[in-house]
């Protein structure tokens, strides 16, 4: 395989290591570039069009929707939503506005082309010759293009972490400021969930009721399965009596 093909698709696709979906593609097209397989067309158009469905989602809310609504979206459809998302042509340069435009060409021709002569996409005349090495190369080349364009845009992005898809450690800038300003205080009854509260700056509060088991299966699978060995081994609670009103006299 020439990996230098895809450095593109190869940086996004290891940035979007959680994306069953998209490393299933991925894989499937370094096998197909392996074998030297006209399929590698069909994997790297799905790819493009994992990729903006992925841009599309993480910005995507019921209040600013922005996927397709087509009911079969093309390539195309996902690409302008991606680029809607993400802003893009919003830029009043229109040096910038070409190069947009640009790489929504190069969508159409991948898609036309694997429509053509992509063997995994729909049936073709079985007598039909393979393309040559260069037909695949440009192929794989301008899906790196349009991949690398939007996940460098994205990277770029200032993201909601309301609907955002990312790790913690994605909002590191964020996660410094709440840490410096928020305090965080416990409150537990017996029988009753623990409530966080947290502490905002101004006095104000944020409280919170939460199980320590969903706290722990939230944060930290690792303890909360010790804490599930060690709550096995331990003696059931034992209830407080209830006293008991008297009548009054």
């Amino acid at each position: 395989m020439i990996l230098d093909w895809c450095p593109g698709i190869r940086e996004a696709c290891g940035h979007w290591r959680g994306a069953p979906m998209l490393q299933q593609t991925f894989e499937a097209l370094e096998r197909t570039l392996e074998q030297n397989n006209d399929a590698c067309i069909d994997c790297a158009k799905t790819v493009v069009e994992v990729v903006c469905r992925v841009v599309v989602e993480s910005f995507h809310t019921p209040q600013a929707p922005l996927k397709p609504v087509q009911e079969t979206p093309t390539l195309s459809d996902w690409l302008s939503a991606a680029i809607r998302a993400l802003k893009l042509g919003d830029v009043r340069d229109d040096r910038f506005k070409k190069l947009v435009s640009s790489h929504h060409k190069l969508a159409d021709a991948l898609n036309d082309l694997r429509n053509k002569a992509g063997p995994a996409s729909h049936g073709k005349d079985p007598y039909l010759e393979r393309l040559a090495e260069h037909h695949r190369r440009s192929a794989v080349l301008a899906a790196d293009a349009i991949v690398a364009f939007l996940h460098h845009a994205y990277l770029d992005a200032q993201l909601d972490p309301i609907s955002s898809r990312e790790p913690w450690e994605w909002f590191a800038t964020d996660n410094a400021l709440i840490d410096a300003h928020v305090g965080l205080a416990v409150d537990a009854e017996d029988g009753d969930a623990p409530t966080l509260r947290f502490l905002l700056p101004g006095g104000d509060e944020l409280p919170l009721n939460i199980e320590v088991s969903r706290l722990l299966y939230q944060l930290d699978r690792d303890a909360y399965v010790e804490a599930l060995n060690a709550a096995r081994g331990a003696p059931p609670p034992v209830a407080e009596p209830v006293e008991e009103q008297g009548e009054s006299a």
